[in-house]
């Protein structure tokens, strides 16, 4: 099986995990599927997420329901809200606390490995991820994915609509703090 094991950190010279997440995303024909406990992005991976959904891509997000850093879930609401509007499904996952880094893209590749969805992994902490190009590991996958959205509830489209004012207050607050989460 092909794979490429990528270390990423600081030190490099080019945002190496922001670049190979935005890339295998935009490489999308059918399917990007996501599980992250801490989903920040970057405004290229947002923007590459809506490209990919503008195109017909089936987008999902799997994150957890129980969080750790109730900061990290404000900010990441903002997200929420931006990116359902265009179709992008987010699911929480409500089994305890969902660890997992995973992408999945298509039939035959996906990244494992220890990188979050956020700025944090994108830029200022050393990571490391597993990219394997092979349709038989794909598809383990796939199975580990869809066991996770069963064991998982679809948020609604209109859930942070329903939310209180000081709760949209905080989420928003909390966006600004993004670049460093």
């Amino acid at each position: 099986m092909r794979a490429l094991v990528i270390p990423t950190g600081p030190a490099d010279q080019l945002e190496t995990a922001s670049l190979m997440f935005a890339g295998a995303i935009n490489a999308a024909v059918n399917r990007i599927w996501i599980a992250s406990p801490y989903f920040v992005p970057d405004d290229a991976i947002v923007q590459a997420l809506q490209l990919a959904r503008l195109r017909g891509v089936d987008v999902r997000i799997l994150i957890p329901e129980k969080t750790d850093s109730l900061l990290v879930t404000l900010a990441a609401y903002s997200f929420f809200d931006e990116l359902k509007e265009i179709g992008i499904d987010f699911y929480r996952y409500d089994e305890g606390f969902l660890h997992q880094k995973v992408l999945l893209v298509d039939n035959s590749f996906a990244a494992v490995g220890t990188a979050n969805f956020d700025n944090r992994s994108f830029r200022l902490n050393f990571e490391i991820t597993a990219a394997v190009v092979n349709e038989e590991f794909a598809q383990v996958v796939e199975m580990m994915l869809r066991d996770d959205f069963s064991r998982s509830r679809l948020m609604g489209r209109d859930e942070y609509d329903q939310k209180s004012f000081w709760f949209k207050f905080a989420v928003r607050s909390s966006r600004l703090a993004a670049p460093v989460l």
